[in-house]
């Protein structure tokens, strides 16, 4: 039958049927997010903006990008609500709030200015009242009179803009900091090398996220080593599993991931045998949307190691994973999807900021398996210098 014997309620109802198929495609907007990627230039960072492309998981740059930030932007996190990233300025010490619009576009809010110097990592509790900024060294020292650092701690306001930081005093050189869900613990890997033992833990409280050391951390003042758990011999990055139950550290110089279980109390116990091998010096991590894949960020070799997870919460080096190549340099990882697409390998999509070689790579990732492949057009081009990247899922 064709369309000219049909009727012609039956031609309406056939297009009107084929018009509601069509919004139902574009009320996605073919963007299922957007990623934002730090870039450390010491006279004027910048934030790149990028929308993601449903169907490709090809980065599409925004229309304002890039945006200015301060001067060697080193790290961002997003809110909860997906409405605002915060950038670190390590040169200027401080953090710049950034609204992000309907379309994904960057607004910079405010400035404010954290309490010790040149800043390193941040994280925010997953309820978002709070805002923890690592840096290097508390007032008083300075890279000719090197010192312990601390954490400032920022109180976040129902919109989102921040009130006055405190300080907490912590060790040398801190360098990642993660925070709970569960319980409200917080959680720092340092860099001193008067120790192995550089993995502290903190209770956060619900009132002003104050932090107190748990049983077996150790905060001394002055120019001396604070101690906290075996972290392997050098640590770099650290990340939480969704339920707060497993903690997860990579030690850049020993090229290894080590993994901790986490009790009711907080304190981060070394799981027996849950140590696996990484690629070259690794840097950042993170989950699949579902939690049961691990990836690990090799900033050497300039490549991605994806693990299972064993009984225990162990990393277990995939055999269908592999390692898959990235671009040089890889620092972050980020995941962005709709895992109600339908299909579990469509619409899932991996990142890895690459700081020497000037370009963020996008793999497609699997839920069913966890194993990933290159999209179309990848590596993309970045400014210069790219330190971290963060996605945040459309609305």
């Amino acid at each position: 039958m064709t369309l000219k014997t049909m009727g012609r309620g039956a031609v309406a109802s056939i297009l009107s049927i084929a018009m509601g198929a069509g919004l139902a495609a574009c009320s996605r907007d073919y963007t299922v997010g957007y990623l934002y990627s730090t870039a450390a230039r010491s006279a004027a960072g910048l934030v790149n903006g990028y929308k993601i492309d449903y169907q490709s998981g090809t980065l599409v740059p925004l229309e304002n990008s890039p945006v200015a930030a301060g001067k060697n932007p080193v790290s961002l996190v997003a809110a909860p609500n997906g409405s605002f990233i915060y950038v670190i300025d390590r040169d200027d010490s401080d953090v710049i709030v950034y609204a992000i619009g309907t379309d994904g576009k960057l607004y910079p809010q405010k400035t404010y200015n954290v309490t010790g110097s040149f800043p390193t990592a941040v994280a925010i509790d997953p309820a978002g009242k709070f805002l923890y900024v690592t840096y290097t060294y508390q007032n008083g020292f300075t890279p000719a009179l090197p010192g312990p650092g601390g954490v400032t701690v920022f109180p976040i306001n129902s919109d989102n803009t921040l009130g006055t930081g405190v300080e907490v005093k912590i060790g040398r050189n801190p360098i990642a900091i993660s925070a709970s869900s569960a319980n409200h613990f917080v959680y720092v890997v340092e860099q001193d090398t008067a120790t192995t033992l550089n993995l502290l833990a903190f209770s956060a409280s619900t009132t002003n996220g104050l932090l107190t050391a748990l049983p077996g951390t150790t905060i001394n003042a002055g120019n001396v080593a604070s101690t906290g758990y075996g972290s392997g011999v050098l640590p770099r990055g650290i990340l939480l599993d969704s339920s707060s139950s497993h903690l997860y550290v990579t030690d850049q110089t020993g090229n290894q991931v080590i993994s901790y279980s986490v009790g009711a109390n907080g304190v981060p116990v070394a799981i027996a045998g849950g140590t696996a091998p990484t690629g070259t010096t690794p840097y950042g991590m993170t989950f699949d949307l579902s939690g049961k894949y691990l990836y690990v960020a090799n900033y050497t070799d300039g490549t991605l190691s994806g693990y299972t997870l064993g009984a225990s919460g162990q990393p277990v080096v995939s055999a269908t994973i592999g390692k898959v190549q990235t671009g040089t340099g890889a620092t972050c990882a980020t995941v962005v999807g709709s895992p109600t697409s339908g299909n579990p390998s469509h619409a899932i999509y991996l990142y890895t900021s690459n700081n020497l070689s000037n370009t963020i790579s996008g793999l497609q990732l699997s839920s069913a398996d966890g194993t990933l492949r290159q999209i179309q057009g990848t590596p993309f081009n970045t400014s210069t210098l790219p330190t971290c990247a963060v996605t945040v899922a459309a609305k």
